[in-house]
């Protein structure tokens, strides 16, 4: 199938599970509960599923969203039903590894407060041991703080939300985490989720309109791979390391980032039709790391925006 085709054909549902805590000029408290749930997951577009120890009970977990200067009550809730301890280390955090990001057993409740001083757009991940194979097994997710000042970024027309992780088929198997022999990359939790073109079970991919700015969040969860991220048929207009609107770059290319790291990239086609975004590492991108956008003037008014930054 090739990419100018996807312009005929119907959108899947967009549906998330995700979290907004609106933008606001003045510094507030919000309050943020997360559960630990360990349950069965669908990681590819046949309906395969997965053993998967999530944040409520999605890969990835429930988005975050605050603003510079927010104060964040948190709780983490590890359901009795769960068989590990677990945690949570949120990125856009300044507080004590070992009291605030402890460990919790199951049945246990664990609360902390920080300020989210800095904007962009942070991982958050469960740190328990052994911390790769929590993250491998899907307790990652995504926490933007959006600047304070609402004009530090040009404005978006479209956000959406890209989580990019390794896919281990056997999820008790640390040993494979350890020698890296991941059997899939995926975004989202998703092998090929948004990606019709090499997998024509696939239902859902991003869309926008000709001249739009579109904002992608985008983290690397690893928990070893780097990605060097690259629009096909397209050029990220700006860069932002962390999502900082301090930290800006130019008409890249590809911009690469490491395992645990962050950015936010903005994506503008002058015409109609799709670009991919891959992982450019070839073995990356061909196991699962692609996600089509497509750019039609018959766009859909609700995708990017709202609820609807997360496609589930």
């Amino acid at each position: 199938m090739e990419y100018k085709k996807l312009l005929n054909m119907g959108v899947g549902t967009l549906a998330t599970g995700f979290l907004l805590m609106g933008a606001q000029a003045e510094a507030k408290t919000v309050q943020v509960t997360i559960n630990a749930v360990e349950t069965d997951v669908v990681y590819d577009n046949k309906g395969s599923t997965y053993r998967a120890w999530t944040f409520d009970g999605k890969v990835p977990g429930t988005v975050v969203r605050v603003t510079e200067g927010d104060v964040v009550e948190f709780t983490l809730v590890n359901n009795k039903e769960n068989k590990n301890s677990h945690s949570m280390d949120f990125h856009a955090a300044r507080v004590d590894v070992m009291e605030d990001f402890d460990s919790v057993k199951p049945g246990e409740t664990k609360k902390y407060t920080f300020s989210a001083d800095n904007p962009g757009v942070f991982f958050y991940h469960c740190g328990s041991d052994p911390m790769i194979q929590h993250i491998a097994r899907g307790m990652y997710g995504v926490i933007i703080v959006d600047p304070k000042d609402p004009g530090a970024l040009p404005k978006a027309d479209r956000e959406y939300v890209l989580i990019q992780a390794e896919h281990y088929e056997n999820p008790d198997d640390k040993t494979a985490m350890m020698q890296n022999k991941w059997s899939n990359v995926v975004f989202n939790g998703g092998i090929f989720k948004y990606d019709p073109v090499h997998d024509s079970e696939a239902t859902k991919w991003l869309q926008a309109k000709p001249g739009e700015r579109v904002r992608i969040y985008f983290v690397n969860a690893g928990p070893n791979e780097f990605s060097s991220l690259h629009p096909i048929a397209g050029i990220w207009d700006q860069v932002h390391p962390s999502g900082n609107p301090k930290n800006t770059l130019y008409a890249m290319q590809s911009y690469v980032i490491g395992p645990g790291d962050a950015a936010s990239m903005d994506l503008i086609s002058p015409v109609e039709g799709a670009n991919a975004i891959v992982d450019h590492s070839m073995y990356h991108a061909m196991s699962g790391a692609v996600a089509v956008i497509m750019f039609s003037n018959e766009a859909d008014p609700e995708a990017g925006r709202g609820d609807n930054i997360l496609l589930r």
